[in-house]
C-alpha cells in the first residue's frame, strides 16, 4: 500500500484560499485513484474531488459544492497530491483527508473502496 501524509490545513477568513498537499510513497509501480474526503463535525466522511494517477492525471471530478472553487491536481515528480481551495467559506469547515485506492483507470466514490488514508489536516473558515 502507499503512505499518505496530508498538511496544509489551517484556520482562514471565508473568501480566503488554502493549499492542502499529500505526499505520497510506496507502491510507485501502481497506479491508484487518489482523492479528497471530507468529514465536517456530526456528518458523514464526503469525497471532495478524485483524480487518477494514471494518464498523466486524468479525469479531475469534484463534488457539486467546490466545482469552480477547488481544484485537484497531482505533481508526479513530487510524489504529491494537491487541493487548492478558493473562495473558501465556513460550510467548508472540516478535517480532510487524502485516500487512494489502486486503480486501472475507474476511480470509485465511496469512501469503503479507499483503504489508504492519511491522518487529515483541519481546515477551520470562520470570520
Amino acid at each position: 500500500q502507499v503512505q499518505l501524509v496530508e498538511s496544509g490545513g489551517g484556520s482562514v477568513q471565508p473568501g480566503g484560499s488554502l493549499r492542502l498537499s499529500c505526499a505520497r510513497s510506496g507502491d510507485r509501480h501502481l497506479n491508484y485513484c487518489m482523492a479528497w474526503f471530507r468529514q465536517a463535525a456530526g456528518k458523514e466522511r464526503e469525497g471532495v474531488a478524485r483524480i487518477y494517477t494514471g494518464r498523466g492525471g486524468g479525469n479531475p471530478t469534484y463534488v457539486d459544492s467546490v466545482k469552480g472553487r477547488f481544484t485537484i491536481s497531482l505533481d508526479d515528480a513530487k510524489n504529491t497530491l494537491y487541493l487548492h481551495m478558493n473562495n473558501l467559506n465556513p460550510e467548508d469547515t472540516a478535517m480532510y483527508y487524502c485516500a487512494a485506492h489502486i486503480s486501472n483507470g475507474y476511480c470509485f466514490t465511496s469512501v469503503d473502496h479507499y483503504n489508504n488514508w492519511g491522518q487529515g489536516t483541519q481546515v477551520t473558515v470562520s470570520s
